[in-house]
């Protein structure tokens, strides 16, 4: 196990086509490569995660292979929980043998699975009951592979066409079905404001709170409310919340994102009694994949030493 260990850093180091120093491949770790050290060392009162989103382009760019980001987010990150992404092994969700692989090279690293985020499915809130009933059976697969991966959620959307009210019955039937069955496999089935109407915090609270299952909760992002407050929306969310986006675009010279207010937002879910993950997802352009994390990262850190 030892030498796939070692080879497996030198694998997740040099996947995105980074350089680092020597020490930090004998370590496995990163944190000195993100800076404030002092900052990091503080425990603080969530953990941090990486959402492989954050890697989009590499992985579409062919520059990284899915089996092989838990090594990229411990050895070149300093990270040791990821989220995957359903869309980068999405004919994989049954295949035992895949699944055995990437789950081994996470204990490899010494990193903890933590959630599936699943897309494409279909729309657990359409009002159209057959297609409802057919999304909810689609999302069963990916419940059995984030067991198998010992996960503890998947990540789903409250998709639908129609009023708000319509919707909302919809999706409150569908989250509700698709929850009963994760529960069977310790699973919770948590919602991300993710676009349409499910990015107004008031209405998808009320889609949990009517849903009112404890395996059924939120994925509060801090950049996907659009035209609605994101503080208050992260606010309506967090009661729900197992698990918390930290969505980041563009920095500024003080390491601050431009358009979130980082202190504010994880004064909110400090405030809430949340002490779990955090996963950084970086969709910036300025900066390149890499160097965007490794900035949210630090602004984590920072944030989160002060209010720790």
């Amino acid at each position: 196990m030892t030498d796939r260990r070692s080879f497996l850093k030198h694998l997740g180091a040099g996947a995105l086509g980074l350089s680092i120093l020597p020490a930090l491949a004998c370590t496995g770790r990163s944190e000195s490569s993100s800076g404030d050290e002092s900052e990091s060392d503080k425990k603080l009162f969530f953990d941090i995660s990486l959402a492989q989103w954050s890697l989009h382009k590499t992985i579409f760019d062919g520059k990284l292979d899915n089996l092989d980001f838990s090594a990229t987010a411990a050895n070149t990150f300093g990270i040791h929980a990821v989220e995957y992404v359903n869309q980068f092994f999405k004919d994989k969700a049954k295949d035992t043998a895949y699944l055995t692989d990437l789950n081994q090279r996470a204990k490899d690293n010494g990193v903890k699975n933590v959630l599936i985020m699943i897309d494409g499915e279909g729309p657990l809130g359409s009002t159209v009951e057959k297609e409802r009933l057919q999304a909810v059976e689609n999302h069963y697969k990916w419940v059995e592979a984030a067991q198998f991966l010992g996960c503890h959620a998947i990540r789903v959307n409250a998709a639908g066409e129609g009023t708000p009210e319509e919707v909302k019955a919809a999706a409150i039937d569908g989250l509700g079905r698709l929850s009963e069955f994760a529960a069977q496999h310790s699973i919770s089935v948590i919602v991300e404001n993710h676009g349409g109407i499910s990015s107004h915090g008031d209405w998808l609270s009320a889609v949990l709170q009517g849903v009112g299952k404890e395996n059924c909760g939120s994925l509060p992002d801090f950049g996907n409310f659009y035209e609605y407050d994101r503080y208050q929306g992260v606010t309506d969310l967090m009661p729900f919340a197992k698990g918390v986006s930290a969505k980041a675009n563009v920095f500024d010279e003080r390491g601050n994102e431009v358009n979130i207010d980082y202190r504010k937002m994880l004064q909110i879910v400090k405030d809430a009694g949340y002490k779990g993950y955090v996963g950084i997802e970086y969709e910036g352009s300025e900066l390149s994949e890499e160097e965007g994390i490794k900035a949210t990262k630090r602004l984590l850190e920072r944030v989160g030493a002060e209010l720790s």
